[in-house]
């Protein structure tokens, strides 16, 4: 019997992005004995900068912009108790269409088998049970989300190993409930336009295509903390506005597509490691 723990690993594009979709799952494996394993991609220097300072403008620096948001990310490690923290380093490639997509060095530009090498090598190292990422549209079309989707499931190719596989994803009940909750807090958000209104509607699966519920309820304080703790992207997250009791009464669910299980649990599951323990 090997006395290995069980191991979570997480690949994100970016810093905050750990603590948004899988906050609470990383901070609540943690509290049951397993190893989680955060993997971020990008170093964030197309983040906001001090005071606010957009990518583009005059005095915004990426490599400082870098700098800060590592240090932010290791506070949220902190908070969510995570048990390894690797940073692949690639630029942040930006919004899509923004011109740091093209920028050479950035994680869009770079070929997603060198990416997929790089983490297949910390997947060797890891042996992870579970494995968490995005979706191939990652989630809602950011570029460095795709690719962090390419090179995940890229190097599981490259390995051996056969952990259970997750994509994040979002409701659509959820969805619509989201919308309805940043107009409560945006008052003077105007209404989207039709065109935006459909593009909203078809992020995240319909309810039954759902895998996996995992209630995360109990550690949306610490899911809340770590989101904090990315204070200089503040203006950007928009759930910090909801103060913990809402944010928590919204964000305790997180919810999943299994796409890789070699268990054979039934689905829906209410837990990541269904199958094995």
């Amino acid at each position: 019997m090997s006395h290995r723990p069980l191991t979570l690993m997480a690949v994100h594009a970016h810093p905050d992005d750990e603590a948004t979709g899988t906050g609470g799952v990383l901070a609540r494996y943690a509290a049951e004995g397993v190893r989680t394993v955060l993997v971020t991609c990008t170093d964030g220097g197309c983040g906001d900068g001090p005071e606010g300072v957009k990518p583009g403008d005059p005095g915004h620096d990426p490599a400082a912009v870098a700098l800060m948001r590592r240090q932010e990310l290791k506070a949220s490690c902190e908070v969510l108790k995570i048990s390894d923290l690797e940073m692949l380093d690639y630029a942040d490639s930006g919004m899509m269409g923004w011109p740091s997509n093209d920028t050479p060095g950035s994680f869009w530009q770079t070929p997603v088998q060198e990416g997929a090498a790089r983490l297949a090598e910390l997947m060797r190292h890891y042996r992870p049970d579970v494995v968490v990422t995005y979706d191939e549209n990652g989630f809602y079309g950011h570029p460095d989300h795709i690719q962090a989707h390419r090179i995940t499931m890229a190097a599981l190719e490259m390995t051996a190993l056969t952990p259970k596989v997750y994509w994040t994803t979002m409701p659509r009940s959820m969805m619509q409930r989201f919308g309805e909750i940043m107009r409560e807090f945006s008052e003077d958000m105007p209404e989207p336009d039709p065109a935006e209104a459909a593009a909203l509607a078809e992020i995240g699966l319909p309810d039954d295509e759902i895998t996996t519920w995992v209630d995360t309820t109990a550690f949306s304080g610490q899911k809340f903390d770590s989101l904090a703790a990315h204070a200089s992207q503040g203006e950007n997250i928009f759930f910090l506005k909801m103060g913990k009791e809402r944010f928590g009464e919204f964000m305790g669910m997180e919810t999943f597509v299994r796409v890789q299980d070699p268990t054979g649990t039934d689905v829906p599951e209410t837990d990541l490691f269904a199958g094995l323990r």
